[in-house]
């Protein structure tokens, strides 16, 4: 109890603070250095408690792949952990570990990242294990087969055996029919079970070098001690230009495309999209307080539609996929028994186009607003949060100062922006439908 208090009354005098400093106005101190062998490094210090994070993320994800080695990028991941000369399989999160620290790592369509979360007189022990497996990472053709079907494993979990993971795939695969977002993370699977270790090598020696990559350290950390170290641990490894980005753009959609999706499950079930433009677009706000009004929460639009009023389904969903490249505003619904996915569409494009044709509501409008700021203020509270993100703005935008815009953003829109974005970008031709046709198992027998 006394614990929550605390939280809460840091929150509110946080709020206030940002309130009264003027919207936009939040800032932390992150110094910026550039490496002689391209490596970015952005170093945060924030003493409120003995704790840093250490973070290195590559300019890398499942966009810089290619037909043949989908998933690639995400395998990657999985040998970081699979050993090096010095440590073995696994060894590495179990040093850390043992050091009362946390690590993990992720992939997505834009970057792949790792990160260790330990008492901040342990940075150097994260910044050697670091430099370990960028240096001397060993895989071998026994541990890439193993944690090959590991990862064919997940697929089969998330997509393959799952009727709404597979509609969202789906989903992808019919918006984008050039660029490389047409498939999953995850990857396609038989590229999963058919990319060998010569693949990882190559995919590795092009994405992991220190020109594509940016080093984080944020927490209680003196700047000129910790970039002495990141200098001693990752200075040496040699400078490769950074790798070429993506060059495919996708072609303007001239028309709704709809797929459907048999597979073994109960209720019916569908998703939509509408291409956006890219993260850092000024439409990417009016567009995701549209997401917020219409999807997130219970008093949404669309919860409160389709789930209480006419009870026709068991959830509604949504958000603005914002990614480096133009991306999606999707929403996915899973309707009630008796319930047909069309009528779930009629019920979900009539509110997605009530927005072009009615200002919203003040305090509506307001609402959504106020939320988008506060979670992203939320968001900044420890160290590992500023550090993702410090590095996120950085990555994808070139500009790690651009965070510090980002809340007072979001109060910027008003109501006739939503109108503009929902008239410009929620048209029937710029939709593509994916549905759920749900099926028995094979022997049992059709419900009546």
């Amino acid at each position: 109890m006394f614990k929550s208090l605390t939280k809460f009354l840091l929150i509110t005098i946080f709020l206030a603070f940002v309130c009264h400093s003027g919207l936009g106005q939040i800032d932390f101190p992150v110094e910026k250095f550039v490496l002689d062998n391209g490596l970015t490094v952005l170093i945060s210090e924030d003493h409120s408690a003995p704790v840093v994070t250490l973070q290195i993320w590559f300019h890398v994800g499942s966009k810089n792949e290619r037909p043949g080695i989908t998933g690639i990028s995400h395998l990657c991941e999985h040998m970081m952990f699979r050993g090096t000369e010095k440590y073995g399989p696994e060894e590495h999160s179990k040093i850390v570990q043992a050091n009362g620290g946390i690590d993990n790592a992720g992939t997505s369509f834009d970057y792949t990242m790792y990160w260790e979360k330990l008492s901040s007189d342990k940075l150097e022990l994260a910044l050697e294990l670091e430099a370990e497996r960028l240096k001397r990472l060993r895989p071998t053709d026994e541990n890439y087969l193993s944690e090959r079907d590991v990862v064919a494993e997940e697929r089969r979990m998330a997509i393959d055996n799952s009727p709404y993971g597979a509609v969202f795939e789906q989903l992808l695969n019919s918006a984008f029919s050039a660029h490389p977002h047409h498939w999953h993370i995850i990857g396609f699977m038989s590229d999963i079970q058919n990319t060998t270790v010569a693949d990882l090598k190559e995919h590795y020696g092009t994405y992991y070098v220190p020109s594509n990559t940016t080093v984080v350290v944020a927490g209680d950390v003196d700047t000129q001690e910790a970039i002495k170290l990141i200098k001693a641990y990752l200075g040496d490894i040699p400078f490769q230009p950074k790798p070429e980005g993506v060059r495919t753009v996708e072609p303007e959609q001239k028309g709704e495309r709809i797929s459907y999706v048999h597979k073994i499950g109960q209720m019916p079930a569908f998703a939509a999209g509408y291409h956006i433009p890219e993260f850092g677009h000024d439409d990417i706000y009016p567009l995701t307080v549209a997401a917020r009004i219409l999807f997130t929460g219970q008093s949404s639009r669309l919860y409160q539609k389709m789930v209480y009023q006419d009870q026709s389904a068991l959830a509604v969903v949504g958000d603005c996929l914002s990614l480096e490249d133009p991306g999606l505003f999707f929403t996915f619904a899973i309707m009630q028994p008796g319930h047909t996915a069309e009528e779930g569409q009629l019920s979900m494009f009539e509110q997605i186009d009530r927005l072009k044709q009615q200002p919203v509501d003040p305090a509506e409008l307001a609402k959504a607003k106020n939320q988008l700021e506060a979670e992203f203020i939320f968001g900044l509270q420890s160290v590992s949060d500023k550090g993702g993100q410090i590095a996120y703005y950085q990555m994808l935008l070139g500009d790690y100062t651009k965070l510090f815009e980002e809340a007072g953003k979001y109060q910027e829109v008003t109501a006739e922006d939503v109108m503009r974005v929902a008239k410009e970008y929620f048209d029937e031709r710029n939709r593509t439908v994916a549905v759920l046709v749900p099926e028995m198992p094979p022997g049992m027998p059709s419900p009546e």
